[in-house]
This record gives C-alpha cells, sequence and structure tokens, in this order.
C-alpha cells in the first residue's frame, strides 16, 4: 500500500513537473531583479568574465571583479565604473591558491558585504595529449577549474544560507560532460566542477535552503581566445560559440534560476546518445561531427599577459574568462 502511494506521487510530481517544463518553454519565466545584490566574478578580467560584469552592473547590482590580470581587471573595472563608480570593487586575486581566495575573500566581507551571487568563472586550458602534460600543469588545471570553486563555496555559501538567500553559478564546459582528446586534465577539472556544484545544489535541496539557487552553465567552445585555433567541421551543428551571445545565454538562465544551461542544443542530444548507443556508435558519430579533432589546430594564448605573477610555466592559456 505504502509503496503503490509512493509511485502514484512520484508520477503525480513527475507529470506536474514535465508540463511546468514544457509551459517555460512557451511562456517565459518571470526574471528576477539583482538590484542591490552583491555580485563576485572570477576571471572578470576579460571575455566571458567581463561581459558578465557589464551586464550585472547595468541591472543594479554591486560588483565584485577578481582576477590575477591587473591590466584587464584594471578595464573591466574603468568600463563598470562607466555606468555606476559605486557599485564596482576589483580585487586582484589568484585563484589557484587557498589561502590567497580566503584572505581576499575576507576583505570582500569587509570592504563590500556578503555575496549573493558567486559566479565561478576563472579557469585554465593546456590543451596538449596527456602524455605531454607536466605534473605542475595537471595540478595547475584543478587547482583553478575546480578547487577554486570548492574554496568560494567554503568562503560564501555559509552566510547565503544563513540567510536562504543567494546564487551560486559554476560555469563548467560541455568537455565536463563529455571527454575529448587533446583535453584530458581540463575535461576532468570541468567534470569536477560539474560533479561538485550538482552535489551542492542536491545538499541545499536536502537543507530545505530553496533560497539559494544554483546554475550550471556547460557551453561548447566559446571565441574569447582561450580556445584559439580550435575547429569545428559543421558550425550549424556545434558552433563555436559568440562571447556575447553565451552571456546573453547565462544571465537569462540566472534571472530564470535555470539549473542546467547547456549550449547549444545539439550538446543534449550528444549527452543523451552517448549513454543510449554503443561506444562503437559514439565513436562513428563523434568522428562524423569532428569533435576527436577540434584539437588537431589549437593555438591557446600563446603569450601570457605580462603583469600575470603566477609560477612561470608554458605554454599554459591561462584566461579569467575561460569557459568551455
Amino acid at each position: 500500500m505504502e509503496t503503490s502511494k509512493e509511485i502514484c506521487t512520484f508520477l503525480g510530481k513527475f507529470l506536474y513537473y514535465f508540463v511546468e517544463s514544457v509551459i517555460s518553454h512557451i511562456i517565459p519565466k518571470p526574471k528576477k531583479k539583482v538590484a542591490g545584490e552583491i555580485v563576485l566574478i572570477t576571471g572578470a578580467g576579460s571575455g566571458l568574465g567581463r561581459l558578465l560584469a557589464l551586464k550585472f552592473v547595468r541591472l543594479g547590482a554591486i560588483v565584485v571583479l577578481w582576477d590575477i590580470n591587473q591590466e584587464g581587471l584594471a578595464e573591466t573595472c574603468r568600463l563598470a565604473k562607466e555606468h555606476s563608480s559605486a557599485r564596482v570593487h576589483a580585487y586582484t586575486c589568484d585563484c589557484s591558491k587557498r589561502r590567497e581566495i580566503y584572505k581576499v575573500a575576507e576583505q570582500v566581507k569587509k570592504e563590500v558585504g556578503d555575496v549573493t551571487i558567486l559566479i565561478n568563472n576563472a579557469g585554465v586550458v593546456t590543451g596538449k595529449p596527456f602524455l605531454e602534460i607536466s605534473d605542475d600543469l595537471v595540478e595547475k588545471s584543478f587547482l583553478v577549474n575546480a578547487f577554486a570553486h570548492i574554496w568560494t563555496y567554503k568562503a560564501f555559501l555559509p552566510a547565503m544560507i544563513a540567510g536562504n538567500h543567494g546564487h551560486l553559478v559554476c560555469i563548467s564546459s560541455a568537455a565536463g560532460l563529455v571527454g575529448i582528446n587533446g583535453l584530458g586534465d581540463y575535461c576532468a577539472s570541468k567534470f569536477a566542477a560539474f560533479g561538485f556544484a550538482e552535489s551542492i545544489y542536491l545538499e541545499l535541496r536536502k537543507l530545505k535552503k530553496h533560497g539559494v539557487k544554483t546554475t550550471i552553465v556547460c557551453p561548447y567552445f566559446i571565441k574569447t581566445g582561450m580556445f584559439s585555433g580550435c575547429s569545428t567541421k559543421y558550425p550549424a551543428l556545434l558552433p563555436l560559440l559568440e562571447p556575447e551571445y553565451i552571456s546573453d545565454k547565462i544571465m537569462n538562465a540566472i534571472l530564470e534560476e535555470q539549473v542546467y544551461l547547456i549550449t547549444p542544443k545539439t550538446a543534449y542530444f550528444a549527452v543523451v546518445l552517448k549513454h543510449m548507443i554503443s561506444a562503437k556508435m559514439t565513436l562513428a558519430l563523434g568522428d562524423f561531427l569532428g569533435i576527436y579533432n577540434c584539437m588537431d589546430t589549437f593555438q591557446g594564448r600563446v603569450e601570457r599577459d605580462k603583469v600575470q605573477t603566477v609560477t612561470k610555466i608554458t605554454p599554459i592559456t591561462e584566461n579569467p574568462n575561460a569557459t568551455t
């Protein structure tokens, strides 16, 4: 009897949420207001991070910019202050260093206040076959692409939970859902970021902290320069994404409180097929789409920014806007 009741409850919820999902694709959800919210964006010195910062400040949010690149950070700050100098705060922070993250986080709390929207956007990529990647670069990929998410959550999530208010935004990647040759360390770190964000989302649900939202973003390659040289065989199916386009998609996902954003739509199809068809069929599809050759012409950012002060290891592409 109890089992039958549980099955009926499940089916009822499933049907309700299915209808709700269909309706949301027909009638846009009302967008939440972010005016007055304290938004922290890591990797805000250029590209996607900069675009998101400018969009938030235009909506009246208080924007906190983090980046290791002081020159890029200053430029983003200048552009953002054209809209409101009182709502922009910039901090130099190396997101590969846990202690520095905690130190700068304490500065932000004292000088600006408790962060209510946290966007983990900073990232690095080596773009080389696994056996050609040094141990230091593998560690760097995980420190920036995954561990930085953990340390920033540790720093800012307690206040969100206490107030039952906030939004956690994880910029993962399509490479955090499907493995790609030539991106072994990058894929592993992005898988880790995705899994961590999803786990915390479920923990918050169990704690009934429904006021703390989660958005996990998994885009294909973005034309920010970080993946310069990467190719796509069929742009109509798997296009290289324009930064302005993906920043608009991310903003919309945050304002509508979407949990997952995977783009382009064909990426959803690829993820589902991966678990439904045989491995050999998956390989045939990947060969057809040219996925396994997309890194053949990879160049990345050959020269590192002169103002960066991190350990000199080359050739790593480090970009505060790194997202795919």
